[in-house]
């Protein structure tokens, strides 16, 4: 049984300018305490080609946890443009926020982004370069992709490792 439930996410600052910051307001049930963090993250897609350019944007822990619901806003940097390929600025991609315990994630949420210039004349001629403060980011947050994954919620595997290396050892 999961000890989380996470009931609810919203995309708070939609559509937004391409280095304003990712907004999301958290809604979940912790079913039962829990001793250690939650390690939320958001994850922006760099490019569709290449994980290597993927940035972790932020992380934030949160715990330990008792019995309830709980909500948050969870707030990030836009992503450094110059960390992206030039030719993948504008177009579709991916923006992930994803949830772990005891680094085993067990919730994912993707949302697809279009950033696209605002003027119709850029968008007609890609400039070589891209101007951040003219590319609109939209997050398409009525159509997310949504994964659950099922995870030890009772013992951390880092003990039980530690444990299983510590008497390998003294064999």
């Amino acid at each position: 049984m999961a000890a989380i439930n996470v009931t609810n996410v919203r995309v708070l600052n939609n559509p937004a300018m391409f280095k304003d910051a990712f907004k999301f307001e958290i809604t979940f049930e912790c079913l039962t305490p829990l001793p250690d963090d939650l390690e939320w993250k958001i994850i922006y897609v760099g490019s569709s080609e290449n994980s290597s350019f993927d940035q972790v944007l932020d992380s934030v822990l949160i715990g330990p946890l008792q019995y309830g619901t709980m909500r948050f806003v969870f707030e990030a940097d836009g992503p450094d443009i110059n960390k992206i390929p030039s030719e993948e600025v504008v177009g579709i991609t991916a923006v992930i926020l994803t949830c772990s315990y005891w680094e085993q994630e067990f919730f994912r949420i993707g949302y697809y982004a279009n950033n696209q210039y605002t003027d119709p004349e850029l968008m007609e001629n890609l400039p070589p370069v891209p101007i951040p403060e003219k590319i609109q980011r939209t997050i398409l947050a009525d159509r997310p992709r949504i994964s659950r994954f099922p995870i030890n919620w009772s013992e951390n595997p880092k003990n039980v490792q530690t444990l299983q290396t510590a008497s390998s050892t003294s064999s």
